[in-house]
């Protein structure tokens, strides 16, 4: 059975974000998914200072460990100002400081959504362009946008989305 770690680059008790990473992990069958939650993974905001005082906190090593181990990772990015979340930003950083290729070659399924109308598009095109040089096997993307009129409990509910977010899942589940 395949692993799946699926998260969101969100600190929020209410993520959207982590809510369409749960549920797109769980529309895969036969896989045993793990979803993360960066709130367990505490890390001091980075800073080369810090590092060289005090070593590389254990939440980065755990957290990358949680990668490692994984078949395939589902994520699902918060945009703040049109960038990353902070917190997301940091703990990549962090692991990054372990492991320069930190995504492992994994596949990936790289989503965003926001309750605006571009979905976090701006964010999905940063980590698009750089998660690969960080040893991402990027094998989809996918962007949601208006969350609160385009999911609910059962899902996507605006077919034309539905459509590309299942050709998505679809490339994302062949490359397992």
């Amino acid at each position: 059975m395949k692993k799946i770690l699926a998260f969101a680059g969100s600190n929020s008790s209410t993520s959207i974000n982590k809510q369409l990473a749960s549920y797109a992990a769980g529309e895969i069958p036969n896989t045993d998914v793990t979803v993360l939650d960066l709130n367990d993974f505490e890390l001091p905001m980075y800073g080369s200072d810090y590092e060289n005082e005090h070593g590389i906190p254990k939440a980065a090593h755990d957290f990358l460990e949680h990668i490692k181990s994984a078949d395939g990772i589902v994520v699902s990015l918060a945009e703040h100002n049109g960038a990353y979340a902070a917190v997301f930003k940091n703990s990549y950083d962090w692991m990054s400081r372990i492991d320069g290729k930190l995504w492992n070659e994994k596949p990936m399924l790289l989503m965003a959504t926001s309750p605006g109308a571009r979905g976090g598009q701006t964010v999905l095109g940063i980590a698009s362009a750089t998660f690969p040089r960080m040893g991402a096997k990027l094998i989809s993307t996918f962007s949601l946008p208006g969350f609160h009129d385009n999911f609910s409990k059962d899902g996507i509910s605006d077919l034309a989305l539905r459509a590309t977010f299942e050709n998505a899942l679809t490339a994302f589940e062949e490359a397992l």
